[in-house]
């Protein structure tokens, strides 16, 4: 039996080697993917628990920054070193290669390349409209 792995002590081994993002981007990551998970599981296509895409989990995890953080989640993730995509694929490649996240022989870091721009995912829905709900030209 596989003796179960404490998430902090992993994630300071990862730091230890890649130090380039908080250590709660990687708790963010996490629960970025329970989230995810709990939403997949809701909707009415399967019975079993199913692996998560890298697309999916993108889109999860602008879900979940927007319920949790909402004007913030920029900045936040900011200061956590997280200001593309790639990084949540770098971030769940670390925790795939310290055996905290599994993975199956078609994932990829790439998954995660060109998700989405980050301004737009997590600045531009909190931005000041105009009276006919329009962005102002210069926040465009």
């Amino acid at each position: 039996m596989e003796e179960q792995k404490d998430f902090g002590d992993v994630v300071d081994l990862i730091l230890k080697e890649d130090g380039r993002f908080d250590k709660g981007a990687y708790y963010f990551v996490r629960q970025g993917l329970d989230h995810t998970i709990r939403n997949l599981e809701n909707a009415p296509k399967e019975e079993a628990p199913r692996h998560v895409t890298g697309k999916e989990l993108l889109e999860g995890i602008r879900d979940f920054a927007h319920d949790q953080y909402g004007p913030l989640a920029f900045t936040l993730l900011d200061h956590w070193g997280i200001t593309k995509c790639d990084d949540f694929g770098d971030i769940v490649f670390n925790l795939v290669d310290y055996g905290v996240l599994g993975k199956t022989e078609n994932d990829k870091k790439e998954d995660f390349s060109g998700g989405y721009d980050f301004r737009e995912a997590f600045l531009k829905p909190y931005l000041p409209k105009n009276a006919k709900g329009e962005l102002h030209p210069e926040q465009s």
